[in-house]
């Protein structure tokens, strides 16, 4: 198949990138990874002894760094709709997080409760179209937060990829009356270019 121009100038980009460079020196698997460590720098959200969820976790940077974190310590969790190479300690379940099934699945891994911190970068497949786009983002957006709300223990935390769009202020509005902080952060790693953000809600309040 013959690339696009566009194809063309996103593969040059990513070579050049930074932070692609970073991982593949570092021994990482996505360059994702920069923008959950530079929150966890800033908030100090991962320690030993945790249980976390890894949503739309594939290929595996963030719960190759969850799982550095915990040293051998605690519970991980991850899912996604792609395979993922398996991690030592990791729990991985291959599905759709909004299929019934799958969502079952992973609910009767964990009691309810016992989730300290919950994280999600997933997205939906992009069309190039915002009034498609958007609203499929929201979507897994509710989905998590939903599962937040059942299944994170008092004082826990939430990291989320959004969006910016319809939904976003009515989204951070009913996340902040859960939650005792609720800030959004644009990790240096996430390309400028991109709309995405990260919500990161600190302090469930059953």
């Amino acid at each position: 198949m013959k690339r696009t121009k566009s194809s063309k100038r996103w593969l040059q980009e990513h070579f050049d990138d930074v932070y692609v460079k970073k991982a593949q020196a570092e021994g990482y698997r996505s360059r994702a990874v920069y923008k959950l460590k530079e929150v966890d720098d800033k908030e100090s959200l991962l320690k030993p002894g945790m249980t976390v969820v890894d949503l739309g976790a594939a290929p595996g940077g963030w719960t190759q760094y969850v799982s550095e974190q915990l040293q051998g310590c605690g519970r991980i969790i991850a899912l996604d709709i792609l395979p993922m190479d398996a991690l030592p300690d990791v729990d991985f379940i291959l599905g759709d997080f909004q299929e019934e099934e799958i969502f079952q699945k992973l609910i009767n891994l964990i009691p309810e409760r016992s989730v300290d911190l919950l994280l999600s970068d997933m997205a939906p497949n992009m069309s190039g179209s915002k009034a498609i786009d958007i609203p499929r983002a929201m979507y897994l957006v509710e989905l998590a937060f939903d599962f937040a709300e059942k299944m994170l223990k008092p004082g826990g935390a939430m990291l989320i990829k959004v969006f910016h769009g319809s939904g976003f202020d009515d989204l951070v509005k009913q996340v902040r009356s859960s939650f005792k902080k609720v800030v959004i952060r644009k990790p240096l790693a996430s390309r400028a270019r991109s709309k995405e953000t990260y919500l990161l809600a600190k302090g469930y309040n059953l």
